[in-house]
């Protein structure tokens, strides 16, 4: 039996390459519907591999978050710093960085909008921050 070629492109690798455009993209299974955050090569519903990729909005609600007081080198000179899990009004949830305020001034259910951040890094992987801001 034939080997099936796979999907190209569905990798986390080219999510990130959509979010240095300054595109929030996900994938979506042709024959299920089903949305796929954070993308890859087979739909984890119905096993299709008959995807396409579709922009989200980029808004939703705080779902959870955390402070992070002692962090990697890299991160250490912006902590305290919050990290939240967000739900998008598409339906799938997206961790990043929050940039609201001051840690403490975040609230659950606090609505939100996805923005990116270019990183200055010389190591590997070098990919743009993930960052929530408050709604307009």
């Amino acid at each position: 039996m034939a080997e099936k070629p796979q999907v190209q492109g569905f990798t986390i690798d080219q999510f990130y390459r959509f979010c240095d455009e300054g595109k929030l993209m996900a994938a979506r299974c042709r024959k299920c519907r089903k949305l796929i955050m954070p993308p890859r090569p087979l739909c984890p519903n119905c096993y299709s591999d008959n995807l396409e990729w579709t922009q989200l909005r980029g808004e939703g609600k705080v779902v959870t978050y955390t402070i992070i007081h002692i962090s990697t080198s890299e991160l250490q000179p912006l902590t305290p710093y919050a990290v939240a899990v967000v739900k998008l009004e598409e339906g799938v949830s997206l961790t990043g960085m929050m940039r609201i305020g001051k840690p403490d001034e975040i609230k659950i259910g606090s609505k939100v909008s996805v923005s990116f951040e270019k990183v200055e890094r010389k190591k590997w992987p070098i990919r743009p921050r993930i960052v929530f801001k408050a709604a307009q």
